[in-house]
């Protein structure tokens, strides 16, 4: 059995897809499974034991036509393959079209109105409601398949070199590390970076063990320096800092993670770590944390969740300012328990 699944991108989407694959390998533990993937997420996947190997989706060059050439032998690639399977979780026009230019001998995919997808399936699978979570969305593809759906398996499997070079550069044994996390694909889904400052202040005496992890892209480097002059001794910015899987080691090695919605909150949610997700325009039924929404602090406000990238609000972000630093502080205190 030869499969392929078409999830390039996001992040804490392809986290969220890994069940999937897992699933896929425990029942056909003969098969050979590759994984469509963006070039900048591909190092999550590069070593993952389920796996027979990664295809780059060249998302920013292939947008250009002087690049098709790639692409097209991309494809022909592909279809030397000749796939059995072929699943599509991404389900959007680009990548129902790659998946049906693949060839395989079946294609199945999610049911995604608005892009059309759905046409270059010969299976689409909808969403069972509005608020029917990511993963289940993702699972349900395979009772199609007659895959049975458990939770029996490692999500996100240890990588021993990556943890021992982690802990060889950043000296982590020994300490309590909160992991925070500032930044977010869009500017209304972060939390404001001087209450994560706020946070960091009020938890010095009953947390005085604790140093602070601040993760994040370059980008975010910024915000990981007004969260550091916060107790400069304590925190350590890794924005820019770490590959993505050292940020999975990260997460695995920490004790709590103070986070927006965002990539890395699903991989704490995946590592079952402990959490406070912070919620403002996005619905956490749909994308929280997977069996950890308990850990999720949002208001109720009129317009939320609005799921969108910009705020309209006559208040803006008014559904994130309305989490006080220490209303994230009592729920840490559920959470971690304070130094000895």
């Amino acid at each position: 059995m030869k499969i392929l699944i078409l999830k390039p991108s996001s992040l804490g989407d392809v986290i969220q897809a890994l069940p999937v694959l897992r699933l896929l390998k425990l029942h056909w533990p003969d098969s050979e499974i590759h994984w469509w993937i963006d070039t900048a997420f591909a190092p999550l996947l590069e070593h993952d034991p389920d796996l027979a190997g990664t295809v780059h989706f060249e998302r920013k060059r292939w947008g250009k036509l002087i690049h098709w050439p790639e692409m097209i032998r991309s494809i022909q690639w592909l279809r030397a393959r000749h796939f059995d399977l072929v699943i599509d979780l991404q389900c959007l026009a680009r990548s129902g079209a790659f998946a049906w230019l693949t060839r395989g001998e079946f294609l199945i995919g999610l049911d995604e109105p608005r892009e059309g997808a759905r046409g270059f399936y010969d299976i689409a699978v909808p969403r069972a409601s509005f608020g029917t979570h990511a993963v289940d969305w993702y699972l349900s593809v395979l009772d199609w398949l007659k895959v049975p759906v458990h939770f029996n398996f490692p999500w996100l499997p240890v990588q021993p070199a990556v943890a021992a070079a982690v802990q060889q550069r950043w000296s982590t044994n020994g300490k309590r590390w909160v992991i925070l996390q500032p930044g977010a694909r869009w500017d209304n889904k972060r939390w404001p970076v001087e209450y994560f400052a706020a946070l960091v202040k009020a938890m010095g005496g009953e947390y005085a063990d604790v140093q602070f992890a601040i993760l994040g892209g370059k980008d975010d480097q910024p915000l990981g320096a007004v969260i550091s002059q916060a107790a400069p001794e304590r925190c350590l910015n890794l924005c820019g800092q770490t590959t993505l899987p050292e940020m999975v080691e990260w997460v695995r090695l920490s004790h709590l993670m103070v986070t927006n919605d965002t990539g890395p909150m699903h991989v704490a949610a995946a590592l079952n770590k402990p959490m406070v997700g912070i919620f403002g325009p996005t619905e956490p039924h749909r994308t929280g944390p997977y069996r950890h929404l308990e850990s999720v602090i949002r208001v109720d406000l009129p317009c939320s969740p609005c799921l969108k990238s910009h705020c309209t609000f006559e208040k803006p972000l008014e559904c994130l300012k309305a989490i006080s630093p220490a209303l994230v502080l009592h729920r840490v205190r559920q959470y971690l328990p304070r130094s000895a």
